[in-house]
């Protein structure tokens, strides 16, 4: 397989004569979808704040920051080693259904961690049960982002519908979080209250199941007939090539593989800060707005952030085109964290929560939308898969070490510098990748 010679620019669709979002949203098809994904992710911006409320919040538990890695450790981990699989289910199986079936599975889930919550359950059987109900979304969120190209007409609307959809469904998933927070004062934040607040999550999944089924058969895609008639043994040999396929294809177009970079960088440092921030709302900043609400201030400023970067991509890239574009936004996150490292104070804490929502959406909405517009339809799903994959392993790996480094209090301004540093080499990484596509072409 050779590299892709298409320019980033064209691969992904960013330029001028875009089409507008109320253009878009006249189509049924993308708001129907659209409203899928925001009834999905506001049902896990949800549990997870549910979640983490009765973990590190609850007067009636104790936790650690290793108790805090081993739990996303066991609720990311091993999806992360099957999700690619799921994405050749994803390139196979009708997605109309499995955004359904899947939605359907996520409340039944949610139930069963609701319950565990009211009778004290902790340690590794809570953590099954989570690990379950994030399996089943993230398959849920790799299905709407394969999806999203069928719901649109023209190609030239990809990037508004892209930026509308990924940065809806991010800020209303901050909402669902500040839901869960209300929702505590309203129930308690003991076992109890913590499982009604988890068991209102479900609501949103069954929204996103009944919505789902609105679509027409196979109107999701994937293209063509790509089921098999009692080929069992191609079906599984198409799962098991799930992840090779899903990095063969990631390498073989430019607009993909460059902004994948710099989105890996994002992710361990945004593991280091996750850590350290729930450590310090925990223990250092407790008054004025501290503890659960410091953390809903911290969710908001960075959905407000978000926000901002949908504003402010398509423009940047209109001028600097999308190679620079993503590398301004990797300079500003390693700004933005490197004064906080400088300055671990809350107000800092606050503003750069803003800072890196902007930068680090920016990184991503160049990537989605290089795998929208630059993947065949049938291998999207196994990249957006893989993207899930690599960017929790990192995720993981960042929040361990920095579990096992960091103080029990998180007040480790050396471990943001290190997270500044990371988002340095994610640029370096980024600007050596363009030098090296530069050099194949030259040579071709």
């Amino acid at each position: 397989m050779r590299i892709s010679t298409t320019g980033p620019e064209q691969a992904t669709g960013f330029g001028r004569g875009g089409i507008s979002l109320l253009h878009l949203l006249r189509d049924s098809r993308f708001g129907r979808l659209l409203a899928v994904r925001l009834s999905a992710q506001w049902a896990d911006g949800l549990f997870q704040a549910a979640l983490g409320g009765a973990v590190l919040f609850n007067p009636e538990r104790e936790a650690d920051p290793l108790l805090v890695a081993s739990g996303l450790a066991v609720m990311l981990l091993p999806y992360s080693l099957l999700g690619p699989f799921a994405g050749a289910l994803l390139d196979r199986w009708d997605r109309r259904r499995v955004l359904a079936g899947a939605s359907l599975l996520r409340a039944v889930l949610v139930t069963g961690v609701a319950g565990a919550l009211a009778a004290g359950w902790g340690g590794p059987g809570l953590f099954a049960l989570a690990l379950a109900v994030t399996g089943v979304n993230r398959f849920v969120l790799s299905g709407l982002s394969a999806a999203l190209p069928h719901t649109i007409a023209d190609r030239a609307g990809l990037v508004a519908a892209n930026t509308a959809s990924v940065t809806a469904g991010a800020a209303v998933a901050a909402l669902g979080a500040v839901c869960a927070v209300g929702l505590r004062a309203v129930f308690g934040s003991g076992d109890a209250g913590s499982a009604l607040v988890t068991l209102v999550g479900c609501l949103g999944s069954v929204v996103a199941a009944g919505l789902a089924l609105g679509f027409a058969r196979r109107g999701l895609g994937p293209d063509g007939d790509h089921r098999d008639h009692g080929d069992r043994i191609g079906v599984l040999r198409d799962v098991a090539g799930g992840l090779l396929a899903g990095a063969r294809a990631t390498a073989a177009t430019p607009a993909v593989a460059a902004p994948f970079l710099g989105l890996v960088a994002h992710r361990l440092a945004f593991g280091i800060n996750t850590l350290l921030m729930l450590m310090l709302f925990r223990a250092v900043f407790t008054a004025g707005v501290g503890g659960m609400l410091g953390v809903g201030a911290v969710v908001l400023l960075t959905a407000a952030g978000l926000g901002a970067a949908a504003l402010l991509t398509p423009w940047l890239v209109a001028r600097l085109g999308i190679t620079t574009t993503v590398r301004v936004a990797l300079g500003g996150a390693a700004v933005a964290q490197l004064t906080v490292a400088s300055a671990l104070v809350l107000p800092v804490v606050l503003v750069t929560a803003f800072a890196l929502g902007v930068c680090g959406q920016v990184v991503k909405l160049c990537a989605d939308a290089g795998v929208q517009a630059g993947a065949d339809d049938a291998v999207r799903g196994r990249i957006f898969s893989l993207f899930d994959a690599v960017f929790n392993v990192c995720y993981v790996l960042a929040v361990t070490a920095a579990a096992f480094a960091a103080p029990p209090d998180g007040d480790s301004p050396a471990l943001l510098a290190v997270a500044g540093v990371l988002y340095l080499a994610g640029l370096g990484a980024h600007i050596a990748y363009g030098r090296f596509i530069r050099s194949y072409r030259t040579y071709v």
